[in-house]
C-alpha cells in the first residue's frame, strides 16, 4: 500500500500525525494540571510526620529522588515506597520529610527522551529503507540496461 502512495502524500500524513500527537500532548498536560489533586498515599509514612495534615506548611525542598543510601539502608521511611521525598516546614516550625510521587519534570523528561529515541529509530529505519530502495532500483536499472544491450 505504501508503494502506491506518492511522496508528498506520505509527508502530509506524517505531518498530520505529528500535529495530532503534539495537540494531544498539550491538551493532556493542560487537563492533568487542572485536574483534581493527587490522592493521599495509602501507606504509613513516618510517625512524626502528621503536622502537614493538620497545619499549614511550606515546601522547603521540592519533590526529588532519594539517595541510593536512603533507599538501601531504609534510614528514611519515606524513601521505601516511592523513592521520592520532599521536605516541609509546618506552621509550628517542625521540619518533616514526606513521601511524594515522581516529579512531573522527571516524567516529562523521560517521555521526551522516549519520543526522541522513537524519532531517531524511525529516521534510521527510513534511511535504511530509502538506501535499500535505491540499491534495488539501481540493480533493476542495470539489469534492464544489460538486457537491452544484448538485444541490440
Amino acid at each position: 500500500m505504501l508503494e502506491n502512495c506518492q511522496r508528498h502524500h506520505m509527508l502530509l500524513g506524517l505531518g498530520a500525525l505529528t500535529v495530532v500527537t503534539i495537540l494531544v500532548l498539550f491538551v493532556e498536560s493542560r487537563y492533568a494540571a487542572e485536574g483534581p489533586r493527587r490522592r493521599e498515599p495509602q501507606f504509613v509514612i513516618e510517625d512524626n510526620s502528621t503536622c502537614w495534615r493538620n497545619e499549614k506548611y511550606k515546601v522547603v525542598e521540592e519533590c526529588h529522588p532519594c539517595s541510593e543510601f536512603d533507599i538501601v539502608s531504609r534510614s528514611l521511611g519515606v524513601c521505601i515506597h516511592t523513592h521520592y521525598k520532599e521536605v516541609l516546614r509546618c506552621q509550628s516550625g517542625e521540619i518533616v520529610t514526606r513521601s511524594c510521587d515522581r516529579v512531573a519534570l522527571i516524567e516529562q523528561m523521560n517521555f521526551l527522551k522516549f519520543e526522541v529515541l522513537c524519532f531517531v529509530i524511525g529516521l534510521l529505519s527510513y534511511l535504511v529503507s530509502y538506501a535499500r530502495d535505491r540499491i534495488l532500483s539501481r540493480r533493476n536499472y542495470m539489469r534492464i540496461e544489460r538486457q537491452l544491450n544484448r538485444v541490440q
